[in-house]
């Protein structure tokens, strides 16, 4: 099959360097001269393993390309996928569609045949409604089937999640369509992975309700953290202790200081507005979004009590190593990370802040300036009065806790990932801290 992956950044390059593993000739495209131009020589726009060896094993079998000329690359195509970004809205957090409604358009005036039109993008319901129009109105008389195929990966796992999916969600309800993205994902399905086609508006929904779902269990599980330490229980036996309900799964589970990055802020946001504008009010996702929206900033307050504060007294001129700015491990994505609340709370309360973080300290240097970034864990806390653990990054998870305290000024550590028994921090001589034990 010969596929067009329009957009290259973290859906479309894994999706397109993925596809073109699998035998498929694959054409990635992008506006941005300098991202194409960094890929045709093997640099990658993002971090995530595997994913440089993945792109470059295929772009000198010659199955995966590059191009900015979005016309020559969609002529031909058996598929084309549409996957730009679609970040909130500046007001009212619905999804901004004018990045997959402007690539709808280019893909209009340069189709030249029979294709398909897949929305790989997340989008809300009614979407491809609308990208089904345009092209009608745009492309003449070539039969199009417009296609929602929504992805579900886990950055840090990414090549992974796609190549061994829970499900293919497939919204077509076109014959056509089906068979040719029945072809495209056949290698998948010869592993019996499950493909469930359904309509195309129950497709676009499906992403969202997954998502939401999701955050809601991570913030169930926090606020229930908070209960465990209000009552002396302790939250991880109480997450074993349901996750091992099979109605309720053990995913997800994991306490701490609230969910960030590209998917769940935005599309649970996304959903809130869809479901306003549909007068079909989703009350638990209202619930989840500002409870996760007050937890960041609760877990900068909790930071600055172990540092004998109240908010802003008693911390000021105060040194806290940060360890872990992304909001999560094994990305250097830093939308909406915990880190980012964090770190103002403190910073407003004239706190001194030293960070360190292995993918993610390029990025954070533009959005907070103010911090100095170390170039490990043992220089973030040279001289700290606290030690706080904000992404379970694998390398904080064998540190020596005696050389860490022997190099701080003082000796808090404010564990909110629940990373060190605390008896293992006590012996080493922290005052730590931790999230619902």
């Amino acid at each position: 099959m010969r596929i067009t992956m329009i957009g290259s950044g973290y859906v479309g390059l894994v999706s397109g360097a993925c596809f073109s593993d699998f035998g498929h000739d694959v054409i990635c495209v992008d506006k941005d001269q300098g991202k194409i131009a960094a890929l045709e020589v093997g640099r990658m726009p993002i971090y995530e393993p595997g994913l440089d060896t993945l792109v470059a094993t295929n772009v000198a079998a010659g199955r995966l390309t590059f191009t900015t000329d979005l016309k020559a690359a969609v002529a031909g195509a058996d598929a084309v996928f549409i996957a730009v970004g679609t970040p909130s809205r500046r007001g009212d957090g619905h999804a901004d569609l004018s990045y997959v409604f402007a690539a709808t358009r280019e893909i209009a005036e340069a189709i030249d045949g029979p294709v398909v039109v897949v929305t790989k993008s997340t989008v809300p319901v009614g979407t491809g409604d609308k990208v089904e129009e345009i092209l009608s109105e745009l492309a003449g008389d070539f039969p199009i089937a417009v296609v929602s195929n929504p992805e579900f990966l886990r950055e840090g796992a990414a090549i992974g999640d796609f190549k061994r999916p829970d499900r293919i969600v497939i919204g077509t309800e076109d014959a056509r369509a089906q068979q040719v993205m029945r072809d495209i994902y056949r290698p998948l399905y010869l592993n019996e992975s499950p493909i469930l086609f359904t309509g195309r508006r129950t497709s676009e929904l499906i992403k969202y309700a997954a998502n939401a779902f999701l955050a809601t269990k991570i913030t169930f599980i926090n606020e229930i953290a908070d209960l465990c330490e209000a009552v002396g229980a302790n939250v991880q036996d109480v997450s074993r202790g349901i996750g091992l309900d099979n109605r309720i799964g053990s995913k997800f589970l994991h306490a701490g200081p609230g969910y960030g990055g590209s998917c769940f802020p935005k599309d649970t946001l996304a959903l809130l507005k869809t479901a306003e504008d549909y007068e079909t009010p989703v009350r638990i996702v209202e619930a989840v979004v500002q409870v996760n929206d007050n937890r960041k900033r609760a877990m900068g307050r909790k930071v600055i009590k172990a540092l004998g504060g109240d908010g802003a007294n008693g911390v000021k001129g105060k040194t806290v190593a940060i360890l872990g700015l992304t909001f999560k491990p094994n990305t250097d994505d830093m939308r909406d990370a915990p880190s980012l609340a964090i770190v103002q709370s403190l910073l407003d309360a004239g706190v001194t802040v030293r960070a360190h973080d292995p993918e993610g300290m390029e990025i954070a240097r533009g959005m907070m300036p103010e911090v100095t970034y170390c170039r490990d864990a043992y220089d973030a806390a040279e001289g700290a009065d606290a030690v706080a653990i904000v992404t379970e990054w694998d390398i904080y998870r064998a540190l020596d806790l005696k050389r860490l305290a022997g190099v701080m000024t003082g000796n808090a550590m404010i564990d909110l990932r629940n990373v060190y028994p605390p008896a293992d921090a006590a012996r080493a001589g922290f005052a730590y801290s931790s999230i619902g034990r």
